[in-house]
């Protein structure tokens, strides 16, 4: 496997106590494939791919457990100057918002050449030339002509896809996506995912797209990992979740995008708001939000992730979900 995370907890000092941002997470991805990592804002999407990449703010944040392997070699346990290029060359990040990820008194085609010029030793022409290329590979129209632009000069969807060359300049095996489309029109949320998965079929690199909208991924990804309150709630196959999702959260998520065919329909919102990390309700922690729950979901333990049958009461493709009566679920 190229990449995979093995039960990691990452914790917060706050003032009002200890928050588990990360409670257990597990998830895998390997070269060409595409993982989907889905969840409401504070569902801790983002900062597993931090605690992936190694930017974790410390303090006040630490990863208190798990492992996190890159080519079965544990990057937790290298040194910081190892890891440093692994991030660098091996590993990539797109960030959520290109105008603050960009440095704003740098020209863009400085940028994207400092890569070439730290990691590779090329000179200030030959960077340069190599950023032209990373434009034009990204769809940058006129690339020549704007690689001495300043960040602020480009729409948000064409600072984007300056990201997205970042991330792809050194030929990573993995980019982390973290919300690559926020505050994009749906226009350009479709080109871009559109570029991100033509981009990685021709580099076979592995892909993991962090989003809170199952509408942005039907289309790209190959399996998705719903997370709640710090835990993965779901694994499945992409058709196999949006054709029968196996827990309440997920059914909620999928409901509630806009649908054509449900014109002049209210459009149905999950109720209620995702628990406090500091004060996770006992067992499930989505039970005060789900309209299935039953005394046991509100007993400790939290329910564990447990394979799903499929249709014929075979195993399903790897699909797991922690709800007790997944079942129920999927026949809904």
């Amino acid at each position: 496997m190229l990449l995979e995370v093995r039960d990691l907890r990452v914790e917060f000092d706050t003032r009002d106590g200890v928050v588990r941002a990360v409670d257990g997470v597990s998830y895998a991805v390997d070269a060409g494939e595409t993982l989907a990592v889905l969840g409401e804002s504070g569902s801790g999407k983002s900062v597993t791919a931090q605690a992936v990449m190694g930017i974790l703010d410390s303090p006040p944040g630490r990863i208190t457990g798990g492992r996190i392997l890159f080519r079965g070699e544990d990057v937790l346990a290298m040194s910081e100057e190892r890891r440093r290029r692994i991030r660098g060359e091996r590993m990539a990040m797109i960030f959520q918002d290109a105008l603050s990820a960009l440095n704003p008194v740098l020209s863009v085609g400085f940028q994207l050449g400092e890569m070439f010029r730290v990691h590779r030793g090329m000179s200030r022409k030959e960077s340069k030339a190599r950023a032209i290329e990373l434009m034009d590979r990204v769809r940058i129209p006129a690339a020549r002509e704007r690689v001495n632009d300043y960040p602020h000069q480009f729409s948000g969807g064409m600072r984007q896809r300056v990201m997205i060359a970042m991330a792809l300049a050194l030929e990573p095996d993995v980019i982390i996506a973290d919300e690559p489309t926020t505050a994009l029109d749906v226009t350009v949320q479709a080109q871009v995912m559109d570029l991100l998965a033509e981009l990685q079929r021709d580099s076979a690199m592995g892909l993991v797209l962090i989003t809170h909208d199952l509408g942005v991924v039907a289309d790209v990804a190959d399996k998705i990992a719903v997370m709640y309150a710090g835990r993965i709630v779901e694994n499945a196959p992409v058709r196999e979740l949006y054709e029968r999702p196996a827990h309440p959260y997920t059914r909620g998520l999928l409901d509630s995008i806009p649908r054509l065919d449900h014109k002049g329909r209210e459009l149905y919102a999950i109720r209620g708001l995702p628990p406090t990390l500091t004060a996770i309700p006992p067992g499930c922690a989505f039970n005060p939000r789900c309209p299935a729950a039953r005394e046991m979901c509100r007993e400790d333990p939290v329910p564990p992730l447990v394979r799903v049958s499929g249709p014929d009461g075979g195993r399903s493709g790897g699909r797991t979900s922690a709800c007790h009566f997944w079942k129920e679920t999927v026949g809904g």
